[in-house]
């Protein structure tokens, strides 16, 4: 599929985030901290709950998914984006950058599906308690898992074949650190409506299911907490999402500050600045929000700390 080339360029230019020389290297230093932090902190979420019994539960289960998609979704974007820090020119060969599309574009559609899922789960647990091991069974968390993987499949593929019917004629310059939707149908040269529409139709679907799925969990999670009469079990329940909740703002909120902005010069600045937090501080922000916030998991990594003292 990425072989396809309907155009004259053969390669693109990033723009970056910056054009100073002096701030290559601090913001060099800068990512490649992050990075560090965003592999060992998913390396370890995902490790923590494959070693520890008490964590395999489909909550922590969608956990390690949501993790894996954070680390994969780093590692599309910062791994090259490093390497433009110490180049001259930030080039980037076409297949390459539709190669980044399409691998980009999976894991950021799977993580909004994998957030609805776990709200569906903190559903289940907070107004279901009784049904929980029932309704989220090991088949279910895996039929979850397996439509999430699937819609992030789709929707890349569909957005990734139309863009390779579009030519790309002399500007070359993608005004980004990445290679991105908007980005790259900004230099085209022939009619980009069929991609707009597409944006559109499956903006809405992967932007608007999620977050209505999410919505409606959390008003039925709300009203069975005020029932609630003790102030243990409503804190108990509340404690039981609130992480979830932390990490969806985040993300939505950064996603939805890029993406509804008007198009002009200035909001694409801001958009670089955006995309930053959504695409590469939030895979490094959801491990420390899960494990700072949850007492499970703070748990057993003291446990594997003290184990580990011992040996």
């Amino acid at each position: 599929m990425l072989s396809r080339n309907n155009s004259t360029v053969t390669e693109f230019i990033l723009a970056g985030l910056t054009d100073w020389p002096v701030l290559q290297i601090p913001l060099l230093l800068l990512f490649l901290s992050i990075y560090v932090v965003t592999v060992v902190g998913n390396l370890g979420m995902i490790t923590m709950i494959g070693i520890t019994s008490h964590l395999h539960t489909p909550m922590y289960y969608l956990l390690s998914s949501l993790s894996f998609i954070d680390l994969c979704h780093s590692t599309v974007i910062i791994p090259k984006m490093l390497v433009n820090f110490v180049s001259e020119k930030n080039v980037i060969s076409y297949n390459e950058c539709m190669t980044q599309l399409y691998f980009f574009l999976i894991f950021v559609i799977a993580e909004c599906h994998m957030l609805a899922a776990m709200a569906y789960d903190c559903y289940v647990a907070i107004c279901r308690p009784l049904l929980y091991n029932v309704i989220m069974s090991h088949q279910v968390c895996l039929w979850l898992v397996g439509g999430v993987c699937m819609m992030g499949l789709v929707g890349a593929t569909t957005h990734t074949s139309c863009m390779l019917r579009v030519v790309f004629c002399k500007d070359h310059v993608i005004n980004d650190y990445f290679c991105d939707l908007n980005p790259l149908l900004e230099l085209s040269c022939s009619s980009t409506y069929v991609n707009e529409v597409m944006v559109v139709c499956l903006s809405a679907f992967n932007i608007l299911t999620p977050i209505l799925t999410i919505l409606s969990s959390y008003i039925f999670i709300i009203n069975s907490i005020l029932h609630i009469r003790s102030t243990e079990g409503r804190s108990k329940a509340f404690s039981t999402c609130s992480s979830h909740m932390a990490a969806v703002g985040f993300f939505f909120g950064s996603g939805a500050f890029m993406y509804l902005q008007p198009s002009s010069v200035s909001s694409m600045e801001q958009g670089k600045v955006s995309s930053v937090f959504y695409s590469i501080l939030v895979p490094m922000l959801n491990p420390l929000i899960y494990s700072l916030r949850n007492k499970d998991v703070k748990v057993a990594v003291k446990k594997f700390m003290e184990r580990r003292t011992f040996w």
